[in-house]
This record gives structure tokens, C-alpha cells and sequence, in this order.
């Protein structure tokens, strides 16, 4: 039995038959389907196309001689994985190959200032307005619509520097603050260009490079018996 060819060569099958025991004994054992039916070979299908993205990764980075021991495993955010897709946000977390392969692909990916000029325009905010205010014993930051309505209102009309009492409150307006509210979108930006050139690249080589095997069919693929998502 085989999980898969990759460069037409056997990938076996006894690393599937190892992750999926480990998964049926783990701790969230509970929540994976009844053995046997059709939820579960479709578990089946897509643990085996995360362990022939680590081959392929593994490869490759054997080909290319990346560095790849060290770290344990990664933990994505849920952005991350939904834009990496479930089988390769998890060959990326479990693999220390996988990592260094998106690495290297992706070293070079930055999104152009087009794409960060028109992300500003998109979601472009007016700066935040807080007041540095002083209390009798202390003092603090707050956007003044947290405030209570009738404090906010006698520190607008008091002049600067003046103490004002309403209520409970006693307090001053010492200086009012303006903070942009939208950090540099660039890092996030590249991020995401960066997974999506990672996911561009892994489909074209496993189209490429990986042959799928009766049975062990990608678990979206309509033509299996199991997929029975329909639009």
C-alpha cells in the first residue's frame, strides 16, 4: 500500500497509518468520526494529502539545501490558515520542512506600493482623538466618547488646565492626543502576498510532482465517492 508517488516514486503508507493511530488515541480522539464511515475516509484523504505535502516539502528541501532542524512546532492564526487552505496550514504547523521551503519560496514576495497605496485608500480612518487627563490622585488616557457624557462635556467647555467636578468626578484636561489608527498595513500586507505565493507555487508542484492513489483521492476532489459537498 502506498500513500502516494512522488517523482513517480512510492511514498509509504505506514506514516498514515501512524498519524492517524496517534490521532485516534489523542486527546481530541472524541471529536473524530465513527471508523469505518464516510467522514472518516475523508479524514483519511486529507491526512494523507498533509503527509505528501511534507514529502514533497522534505524533498525539495533536500533539493535546495535548505536548513530545516530546530524549531518545534508552529502555530498559525486563523487568518493564516484559511488563506494557506486546512492541509497546508497543517503540513505548515507539523513541518519543520514545510516551513523552510515556504521560506525560501516566498523570500522575495513584498506587496508592491499600488497594493499598499490602494489598502490605505480602502481603509483609510480619520486619527483617534485621547485626552491625557489628571484626577486628584492619579491620572490616565481615554478616548474621550468613553467617558461619561456629562464629564466629557464639562472638560470641553472648562478652559485648559482647569479642575472641574461632576458627579463622583473630579478631574483635568491636561493635553489631548492624536494617534493614528491604522499601523503600518506593509507587514500584513506582505504576510498574506507571501501565502498566497506559497499556496501558487505547492499547487503547481504537486501537480507537477505527486500522483494520488484510489482511495487516498484529495478530499475535495467531486470525482471521489465520498465528497459529498455540492453547490
Amino acid at each position: 500500500m502506498t500513500l502516494g508517488l512522488l517523482d513517480g516514486h512510492p511514498v509509504p503508507r505506514t506514516a498514515l497509518d501512524r498519524r492517524l493511530a496517534a490521532l485516534r488515541t489523542g486527546p481530541r480522539s472524541t471529536a473524530l468520526p465513527q471508523p469505518g464511515s464516510s467522514e472518516d475516509r475523508q479524514l483519511t484523504r486529507w491526512v494523507a494529502q498533509v503527509l505528501l505535502t511534507e514529502a514533497l516539502c522534505a524533498t525539495v528541501a533536500a533539493e535546495r539545501d535548505l536548513p530545516v532542524g530546530g524549531a518545534g512546532p508552529a502555530r498559525l492564526d486563523q487568518q493564516a490558515a484559511v488563506e494557506l487552505g486546512s492541509i497546508t496550514a497543517a503540513a505548515y504547523e507539523g513541518s519543520a520542512a514545510v516551513r523552510a521551503v515556504y521560506r525560501a519560496v516566498t523570500a522575495d514576495t513584498e506587496p508592491s506600493p499600488a497594493d499598499i497605496a490602494h489598502y490605505r485608500t480602502l481603509t483609510a480612518r480619520p486619527p483617534a482623538t485621547r485626552w491625557h487627563i489628571a484626577l486628584p490622585d492619579g491620572g490616565f488616557e481615554a478616548d474621550p466618547d468613553t467617558l461619561p457624557t456629562a464629564l466629557a462635556e464639562a472638560l470641553r467647555e472648562a478652559p485648559p488646565g482647569a479642575w472641574v467636578t461632576v458627579g463622583s468626578w473630579t478631574a483635568t484636561l491636561l493635553a489631548t492626543l492624536t494617534v493614528p489608527r491604522d499601523p503600518d498595513p506593509a507587514p500584513a500586507l506582505r504576510d498574506a502576498a507571501r501565502r498566497a505565493a506559497f499556496v501558487r507555487w505547492l499547487d503547481g508542484e504537486r501537480a507537477r510532482r505527486l500522483t494520488l492513489v484510489e482511495g487516498l483521492e484529495h478530499p475535495g476532489d467531486p470525482a471521489q465517492p465520498d465528497n459529498h459537498h455540492r453547490h
